[in-house]
């Protein structure tokens, strides 16, 4: 069987975890990991691996797996895209998705390549289970209650703030999809914490919700990857009233995030030149398997 070559872009929390989930896929092999510093300081577990500044110094790479920030997931997916290699990212601006589809839809199909995008755990996993549940109960109400936990996307965000030197951005759920933002900070020399907090409450990842910023001598004390979600949809089935479902998942954030990403760095090899979201990809074009046996264990 040939293997599934996959490049890691990026080799931050999310990228660690993506190579563990390479290593225990037995369809995929590593092709290398691109890193802005190449293989300088190369880490001990990548010591078997090409460790490079550009994929195009990677050799016969089919799919190449997203672990940079999401406002530089564009950037680096039309780069790659353009070369005819797929891509895999977990973009997690809900606002930004349709945009992010189109213009990597374009560059995808100029290039006989697929991108699919928005596939950590939320938008993501989470997106499909809200697809089904508005499936079985179309007229209706889903709550999506994220947290207690570490939210990368919006601790990402604060980082790149100036006047912060480290950060972590929690979510709190207050029910009913309504979410509170407590961002904790160490601040750089030089900077007022009064600017810093009010550029943070100001950022589009922060300004819809309540947010509280809160200044700390070491954010590392404070570091936990866990979180969780909660989906609620009360809704109609045909014409019965009152169908409820619940989902719930306790996580370790990349560790979840990282597996998404490999499942459909799969799907990617099965789908015609474009790009989409997971909720438009087959469920079973997720799975290593045969097919049959597949649906003899699942349906």
């Amino acid at each position: 069987m040939k293997k599934i070559r996959a490049a890691i872009v990026g080799y931050g929390n999310i990228g660690q975890y993506v190579l563990e989930a390479l290593q225990s896929a037995p369809d995929f092999e590593v092709a290398g990991v691109v890193r802005r510093n190449g293989s300088e300081n190369k880490p001990a577990e990548l010591s078997d691996y090409d460790v490079v500044k550009d994929i195009r110094e990677l050799k016969d790479v089919d799919v190449a797996v997203l672990c940079t920030p999401t406002r530089s997931v564009e950037e680096y997916a039309s780069d790659i895209l353009a070369l005819g290699i797929n891509t895999v990212d977990s973009y997690d601006i809900h606002s930004g998705i349709v945009g992010l589809r189109n213009n990597l839809g374009k560059v995808a199909k100029a290039h006989g390549a697929v991108a699919i995008i928005s596939a950590g755990w939320d938008p993501g996993s989470d997106s499909v289970v809200r697809t089904l549940l508005e499936a079985i109960a179309p007229k209706g109400i889903t709550y999506t209650n994220f947290g207690p936990g570490m939210s990368m996307g919006h601790t990402v965000a604060v980082k790149a703030i100036p006047g912060v030197k480290a950060a972590l951005s929690m979510t709190i759920p207050t029910g009913t999809g309504i979410h509170r933002r407590m961002v904790y900070i160490e601040l750089e020399d030089g900077y007022e914490y009064a600017q810093v907090a009010k550029a943070i409450k100001e950022d589009a990842y922060f300004v819809h919700d309540e947010t509280h910023v809160m200044a700390v001598p070491c954010v590392d004390a404070l570091l936990d990857m866990g979180h969780g979600v909660n989906l609620t949809r009360k809704g109609v089935s045909g014409k019965t009233q009152n169908q409820l479902f619940e989902f719930n998942m306790r996580i370790n954030n990349p560790a979840l995030t990282a597996q998404v990403l490999i499942a459909v760095a799969r799907a990617s090899m099965k789908q015609q030149p474009g790009c989409y979201t997971m909720i438009e990809v087959p469920l079973i074009d997720l799975l290593y398997g045969d097919r049959d046996a597949l649906i003899s264990h699942l349906v």
